[in-house]
């Protein structure tokens, strides 16, 4: 007596239907940034120049208490303004991706339910909206640099790899914070107030030069010093520390593991918790 056996799949099936769910993942993300930057920018006269105008009142506010009103020192490299910009235009996607991570899930609870998408992509999406924005503000970045006349150096090709690293940094974050807030709403309180506390300790108006030697390790543990000194570093070389940035690698490599674990352990809590 003979047994039927199996169909068998053929080998290539795998990797094929693998490309294919990579491709409805990425065209949904696609769609789902598109869809968050048309609905914040379609109640605004302004638009786009809203998410620029934060960061060059903030830039200002310091450009003139830091060179106007008080001796800079060695706070900093000139021109003040674009050492300034380098930072605190990244800094403005980094809040923002972390901080709207915190309603990820709460403000789309309907749609998520609703839908089969991985439930990563409702993170991702609001770090890849937070990273094209920080995209189209580099404009404004290379007018200053033109106009004070910064210099652009070869360590400009590490801008790429800061972007990238930054990117992973916020979307390791965001796949930490989106679901544990949806068990503990104090949580959305708690992290505006670490965000708050985390823009003093990052070298956004300074550079981790100006600090004490005693104070420089501990300055390396924040990811973003290493990612900030990257960016810096297309105008400002000295800016660049490699163990710095070996240490914004490490982190964010831990930061991405955690989230992965933290959000597969409480995907389906956070289902039936919606």
């Amino acid at each position: 007596m003979t047994t039927a056996s199996a169909p068998t799949v053929p080998a290539a099936a795998a990797p094929a239907a693998t490309r294919s769910a990579g491709r409805r993942y990425r065209h949904a993300l696609w769609l789902l940034t598109v869809r968050d930057l048309r609905v914040r920018y379609s109640t605004s006269a302004l638009g786009y120049v809203w998410s620029i105008l934060d960061p060059l009142v903030m830039s200002a506010i310091y450009w003139f208490v830091f060179t106007q009103v008080f001796h800079r020192g060695s706070v900093g490299e000139d021109p003040y303004i674009v050492f300034l910009l380098s930072a605190l235009l990244p800094w403005m996607w980094f809040t923002g991706g972390v901080s709207d991570s915190t309603r990820a899930f709460l403000k789309e609870s309907k749609l998520i339910r609703s839908t089969t998408i991985p439930r990563t992509i409702w993170v991702a999406r609001i770090d890849a909206s937070k990273g094209i924005e920080f995209l189209l503000s580099l404009p404004v970045l290379a007018a200053f640099a033109i106009a004070t006349g910064a210099h652009l150096h070869w360590q400009v090709v590490f801008f790429p790899l800061a972007i990238v690293l930054q990117c992973a940094l916020v979307y390791g974050l965001g796949l930490i914070v989106a679901p544990l807030v949806v068990f503990f709403r104090d949580l959305e309180r708690a992290t505006k107030l670490v965000l708050r506390f985390l823009f003093y300790a990052s070298p956004i108006i300074y550079g981790t030069h100006a600090l004490p030697d005693a104070l420089r390790p501990i300055a390396a543990v924040n990811p973003l010093t290493g990612i900030f000194g990257m960016y810096r570093a297309a105008f400002f070389p000295s800016q660049l520390d490699w163990l710095e940035v070996g240490a914004s690698v490490v982190i964010t490599g831990i930061v991405l593991v955690i989230g992965f674990a933290v959000f597969r352990r409480s995907e389906h809590r956070v289902l039936k918790e919606l």
